[in-house]
Parts: structure tokens; C-alpha cells; sequence
């Protein structure tokens, strides 16, 4: 006896068949058991799958749906825990980092001023952010309505969009060019004679660089040896060799050189990084002197504070305002005289001359070489910033549930995650940092700094998930997750407290996140195809690819 193959009764319950080859499979299935017991077994099968297809949600069993409901009404203290460790996190931060740093800067005669604007727009080397504010202003409301058309380009219609280009081109080219008044000048010897007056800012590019005449600006000096004897007042700002500064500086002096010689006067502060500064008997400097050299000698006149970092310190001459001074060893002679307090920290005791007058007696304190695991307030921030990574790491899987766990699937992936991590790693900051050498580029290196060191972070979160997931198991709900990450990134911040070893554990975890972070990314970029799309159709007989038949 023939029997019904599952297509033809699959056929049939879906009514696909015509009515007198249905009517015989209906006669067929009366008289045979296995056939019926078949289309019985194919029917309930098929309403099962349609039951499953047209379901939303899996009903949750009652006592699982009550406790569904009391965990999302205890989100809200949760989420006040957080953000009050993250309050706390942030207040440790500030009074342990920042502040500290302020009141230095303060105190070496930058109070009054924004550490930001100080920092970023009234640069240490470059002050030509001043005459950029227009077009950074431009340029930043431009990209905020770039983000904005892109965020709403579904409810703008095409002619609105074209029209919001258009305008945004029209507003480009209207605006007026900036005017820089500044010159450049370039060759083996460059100079400034004694009787020219430049008016503007200057630069000098050479070999050799002299500026013997009158500058009324700021002069910017790039040069093997440079010399200032002439009057200048704005700022010198140098990278050079050797810079001597024999005239009258009005402004400031920032240098970045080996050797620094004042013998004339600067009106206001000085900042360098050199690994020879001195301040000549001659020589005066009317506000504060910032400096990171191995030895520095200060012989004539200084009228406020220092912050010093170097090997060497020697005072002999006059300091109008307190020292901070942090080195080797630190002597003042029987000529030097401070008028403010004077902090020192280092490896010697420091030398002071009888004869020297000061205003309060020097307060040392040696550098402690001690493992920093003895003292208590290591563990404290130890869990400080535990609870921050776990906040941050809370709040990031949270807001990117699906990518969060794309970068964990990817941490699994060992060498390439690590490869990638290395690769990512280091050349990410590099091209930041080259982009930020021209305007335009700016704002994208910037941002793309700012990206990968919150990438260093991430990355430790990432690798923490995966290490709790090693010790509690896989999951692919949200909040199992979280837990699993806390976990697993306290375990991974007890082994970067191992002596020796923490260092490479936690920067190896960094990296080896950001690999698995830009695994994720690179597979979110890659195109798609759909489920549903038709497979091409099959070749013709005898047709060749590439000149090769196919098989």
C-alpha cells in the first residue's frame, strides 16, 4: 500500500492542492492509520509554530512577573546609589587632583584665570587661538546643526534638507577671513635689525635668530640659537637650542629649550621646559616662574612665586613671592632673600645659608619611597574608583544593551582582540594628535582623543564582563550582565593590585577592551543581507566567469 509523503500532507493542510487530489488524500488518510496519525502529527505541528510566530512576549510565570515588577520600582534607589557614588568619585577626584593643581597654578601667579581657558585658549606656546575664537564658533554651531540634521532627517523633508545646506554654504561664504597681523620670516640668519619696528606678531624660522629692534606684538621663534636683545611687547614664545633674553620683554616667555639665559627683564611670568635655566644678577622677571628643568639658578630679581620642578635649584638673588619646589637637592645662598613660604620636597635636605632672609623657615619633606598597598588611603580609592568603573560601566550597558554584549561576544575572540586592541591602541591618540596640527582637523582629533581614552575604560568594563561570565556562567539578559561585570571587574581590580604585575594587568585589559570595542564596531559597519532576499538564479550551461567555467 502507498502511503502519503509529509509535502503532500503538508500540501494539503495549507489547502494547496487541487480539489480532486485533495479529495483522494482525504479518502487515503480515512482508510490509513499511519497516514492519519501523520497529518494529525504535521497539523498540530504547524499550529504550534504559528502560535509561536504571531507571540510577542513569553508570558512570565506569576511569581516571576511579581518579582519583574518589584526590581524595576527598586531601580529608582538604585539609580541614587550610583550617582551618589559618582558624586562621591567625582568630589575625591577634584579635591585629590584637581585642586591641588589649581592652588600651584594659583600660586605661580595664574589665579584668576580658567584652568580650561588657560590650558587650551591662552596656550603655553601658541597664542593664535586668540584670533580663531570666530571661526571655532563657526565651525562648532556648523557641526551642532550638522547632528541635527542628521538626527531629524526623518521628519525633514528633501527640499528642507537641500535648502539647510544650501544656507549653511551661503552662511560659510559670507563669513569674513579673519585678518592676522603677522609675518614670517625664514632663512640660515634671520634677524630684526636695531632700527626696524615690526608691528604684529613675528615669526622667525632659521639657524640663527636675532631680534635687536622693536617688535609690537608677540614673536614666536623656531631656531638652533636665538637671542632677544631688543623690545618686544607681547610674548616670546621659543623652541630653540639656546634662547638668551638680554632685552625688554613686556610680555611672557614660554620656552621649551635646553639652555634658558635671562639677563634683561620680562614684565610678566615665564614658563619652560629646559634642562639649563638661569636668571642673571642683571636679569628681572616681574611675575611668576613656572619651569620643569634638571637645574635652574636663579641670581637676580624675581617679583612673585615659583613652582619648580627640577634636579638642582639654587636661589642667590631675590624671590618676591613663596617657592613650591619639588627635586633633588635645593640650596640658598647668603644673598637669596624670599618674601613668601617656601615648600620643598625631595630627596636632600636643603641647604640654607645663614646669611640668607627669609620670611619663615623652609618646611622639607623627604620623598617617601614606600609601597603605596601599606597605606590605608590606597584601598580607599582602590574602591572609589572600583565603584566608579562599575558605575560607568552600569550606565554604558544600560544605554547600548545590545553592543555592550556585541563587545563582550568579541572579547572572546583572544588574538584578535588583543591584536586589534595593540593596533587600535596606540594609533588612534597618534592620528588624534596629527590631526590636531591643522584647524579643520581639529575639532575631529580632539574628539577622537577624548573617544579613546574613554575607550581605556570601557575596555577594562568589557573584559570584566567577560571575566565574570568565566566565573558565574553565560547569559544574554541585561541585568545578569551588569552583575556579572561587577563581578568580574572586581576580580580583574584585585589582580592590578599585585604589585609588579597590576600595571600589565590592567593595561593589557585596556587594550585587549578596546580590540574587542572596535571588533564590535567593525561588525556593526559591515553590510547586512537579508533573510528574506531571493538567492540569485542558477547559471546557464556553458557559461564562464572570469573566463573560468564553473563547476
Amino acid at each position: 500500500m502507498n502511503h502519503l509523503d509529509e509535502m503532500t500532507c503538508l500540501l494539503y493542510l495549507e489547502r494547496q492542492l487541487d480539489r480532486a487530489r485533495a479529495q483522494e488524500v482525504s479518502a487515503h488518510t480515512q482508510d490509513c492509520a499511519a497516514c492519519r496519525t501523520l497529518m494529525r502529527a504535521l497539523e498540530r505541528e504547524s499550529r504550534l509554530l504559528t502560535r509561536a510566530m504571531l507571540e510577542e512576549e513569553e508570558p512570565l510565570p506569576a511569581r516571576l512577573a511579581k518579582f519583574q515588577e518589584r526590581a524595576k520600582r527598586s531601580l529608582q534607589w538604585i539609580w541614587g546609589v550610583a550617582f551618589g557614588l559618582a558624586a562621591t568619585g567625582a568630589y575625591a577626584l577634584y579635591t585629590g587632583y584637581i585642586e591641588p593643581w589649581q592652588q600651584q597654578l594659583e600660586q605661580a601667579g595664574f589665579g584668576g584665570t580658567s584652568l580650561l581657558g588657560l590650558l587650551v585658549f591662552q596656550g603655553a606656546f601658541w597664542k593664535g587661538w586668540q584670533s580663531m575664537v570666530t571661526l571655532l564658533e563657526v565651525i562648532a554651531l556648523l557641526t551642532l546643526a550638522g547632528f541635527g540634521a542628521v538626527l531629524f532627517r526623518r521628519r525633514i523633508r528633501r527640499g528642507s534638507a537641500l535648502a539647510l545646506v544650501l544656507a549653511g554654504f551661503c552662511a560659510a561664504l559670507v563669513l569674513p577671513a579673519p585678518v592676522l597681523a603677522s609675518e614670517t620670516r625664514r632663512g640660515e640668519n634671520i634677524a630684526v635689525s636695531h632700527d626696524e619696528t615690526v608691528k604684529g606678531d613675528i615669526f622667525l624660522m632659521g639657524n640663527r635668530v636675532r631680534v635687536d629692534g622693536t617688535v609690537d606684538g608677540d614673536v614666536f621663534i623656531f631656531s638652533h640659537d636665538a637671542n632677544v636683545t631688543g623690545h618686544v611687547t607681547g610674548d616670546v614664545i621659543a623652541f630653540a637650542h639656546t634662547l638668551r633674553i638680554g632685552g625688554q620683554v613686556d610680555g611672557n616667555i614660554r620656552a621649551a629649550v635646553n639652555t634658558l639665559t635671562v639677563t634683561g627683564s620680562v614684565g610678566k611670568n615665564a614658563l619652560t621646559f629646559a634642562d639649563y635655566a638661569n636668571l642673571d644678577p642683571t636679569g628681572k622677571i616681574g611675575g611668576s616662574v613656572t619651569a620643569f628643568v634638571e637645574s635652574l639658578n636663579v641670581d637676580g630679581k624675581l617679583g612673585r612665586d615659583m613652582l619648580i620642578f627640577s634636579k638642582h635649584l639654587g636661589i642667590s638673588g631675590t624671590v618676591g613671592g613663596g617657592i613650591q619646589a619639588k627635586g633633588g637637592t635645593f640650596s640658598i645662598g647668603a644673598t637669596g632673600e624670599v618674601d613668601g613660604p617656601v615648600r620643598f620636597e625631595g630627596e636632600v635636605a636643603p641647604e640654607v645659608s645663614p646669611g640668607a632672609k627669609l620670611a619663615s623657615p623652609v618646611e622639607y619633606k623627604k620623598w617617601e619611597h614606600k609601597r603605596s598597598y601599606r597605606d590605608s588611603g590606597y584601598y580607599i580609592w582602590q574602591v572609589i574608583w572600583s565603584a566608579a568603573y562599575i558605575l560607568f560601566g552600569l550606565v554604558l550597558f544600560a544605554l547600548m544593551p545590545e553592543f555592550s554584549q556585541e563587545a563582550v561576544k568579541s572579547a572572546e575572540q583572544y588574538g584578535a582582540a588583543a591584536g586589534l586592541g595593540v593596533l587600535v591602541g596606540f594609533g588612534l591618540p597618534i592620528a588624534a594628535v596629527i590631526a590636531c596640527f591643522t584647524v579643520v582637523g581639529l575639532f575631529i582629533g580632539v574628539s577622537t582623543f577624548f573617544l579613546w581614552y574613554g575607550a581605556l575604560y570601557f575596555g577594562q568594563v568589557i573584559v570584566g564582563a567577560l571575566v565574570g561570565q568565566w566565573i558565574m556562567g553565560r547569559t544574554s539578559e541585561l541585568w545578569p550582565l551588569i552583575g556579572r561585570m561587577a563581578v568580574g571587574f572586581i576580580v580583574l581590580r584585585l589582580c592590578t593590585m599585585i604589585p609588579h604585575v597590576g600595571f600589565w594587568v590592567k593595561y593589557g585589559a585596556a587594550f585587549w577592551g578596546i580590540g574587542a570595542i572596535s571588533l564590535a564596531v567593525y561588525r556593526r559597519l559591515q553590510p547586512v543581507i537579508a533573510p528574506g532576499m531571493p538567492s540569485p538564479p542558477p547559471l546557464p550551461p556553458n557559461t564562464t566567469v572570469g573566463g573560468v567555467q564553473p563547476a
